[in-house]
């Protein structure tokens, strides 16, 4: 009996194993849940707070989506790149860059484990100085090692913060990405190019935002790569230096024979005025990483487009919204 029964086993065994050579694999599409960070402002730039997931509507390739899940919750866990230009173009105002990255550090990472950072130096190469941790004074100590010279490789540094460090659990959904550029801009040093840079930064649903090095309302190429970046994600960009002299009334009437400059020699108004704008630019951005709204859906559209545009709109007059611009669904793979 034993032996029929151990034939029967090798039988049975041997009928799966053919069937498995023979059935064709079978491909599924995943579930895209797709995760919108949003944020609110009203037409002076203030955050719009007390708004409910009614005042919300969401798109994709113009199809109106069911919004699952809706937050505005300031625990919502979140990791957070810092990536540090340490290029030439960086020196002359180094040590006040250095002293808002440390803010925006301090202000950011406060001791709860639900926010997390890293740090991310690029010049001419693009290099993980701190890995994902909780503890703010690691990331600070760091930055005051830090010295600027040489290039900017600054899309190699986001596709760095993208995937080849420590992620966190539940990333890019729960908890989510945000990168916070302190630079300027430029990049003469990368192996991948802008539109690669912009693609996998949708691919990863990671919020760029910027804080300008540059200075004195110029303009350069690195500012239409800031905003390129942060505009197809979903963030946005400060120019603490770009206005330094924007309060000061009237100082071409009032010439000295120390200089016609607009910010008294030697009295601290300059430092004062630079102090006060970078304050400013690095409250923004800890305003619009802690105050976003979060949307979450399933999408419902049949389209078999790898790239799915997105728009966002709220149901109030003279608001602003800004959101990611679209996002990449989840490929073909097979099932296990």
């Amino acid at each position: 009996m034993q032996s029929i029964i151990r034939l029967s086993a090798a039988l049975l065994a041997c009928f799966s194993f053919c069937l498995a050579q023979t059935q064709t694999p079978e491909f599924r599409l995943d579930v895209n849940e797709v995760i919108v960070p949003v944020t609110v402002t009203d037409d002076h730039g203030r955050f719009v707070t007390g708004l409910e997931k009614k005042d919300f509507r969401i798109y994709e390739e113009n199809k109106l989506q069911e919004v699952r899940t809706f937050t505005h919750d300031r625990n919502q866990p979140v990791v957070i790149g810092f990536l540090l230009d340490l290029s030439s173009s960086s020196s002359t105002h180094w040590e006040n860059f250095q002293t808002a990255t440390t803010e925006l550090i301090q202000r950011l990472l406060t001791g709860d484990p639900k926010y997390s950072g890293y740090l991310i130096g690029y010049a001419r190469e693009a290099e993980v100085a701190v890995n994902t941790t909780s503890n703010a004074d690691t990331l600070v100590d760091k930055v005051n090692q830090l010295k600027p010279g040489g290039g900017s490789a600054l899309f190699d540094a986001i596709f760095l913060a993208c995937g080849n460090r420590k992620l966190m659990k539940g990333e890019p959904i729960e908890p989510r990405r945000v990168l916070i550029v302190i630079g300027d801009g430029h990049d003469n040093a990368s192996e991948h190019s802008l539109a690669q840079t912009i693609q996998v930064a949708q691919r990863n649903l990671v919020t760029v935002y910027g804080i300008s090095t540059q200075a004195y309302g110029s303009t350069s190429e690195g500012d239409q790569t800031l905003q390129k970046l942060a505009t197809e994600t979903g963030g946005r960009v400060v120019y603490p230096l770009g206005d330094v002299y924007r309060d000061t009334d009237g100082y071409l009437s009032h010439p000295s024979s120390d200089g016609n400059y607009p910010l008294g020699v030697g009295n601290g108004d300059y430092t004062g005025s630079v102090d006060s704008k970078l304050n400013r630019g690095v409250m923004d951005i800890v305003g619009e990483v802690t105050t976003q709204y979060l949307l979450f859906f399933v999408s419902n559209s049949p389209t078999e487009k790898p790239y799915r545009n997105l728009r966002v709109m709220v149901d109030m007059p003279n608001v602003r919204v800004r959101a990611r611009k679209g996002y990449f669904a989840a490929a073909l793979k097979p099932s296990s």
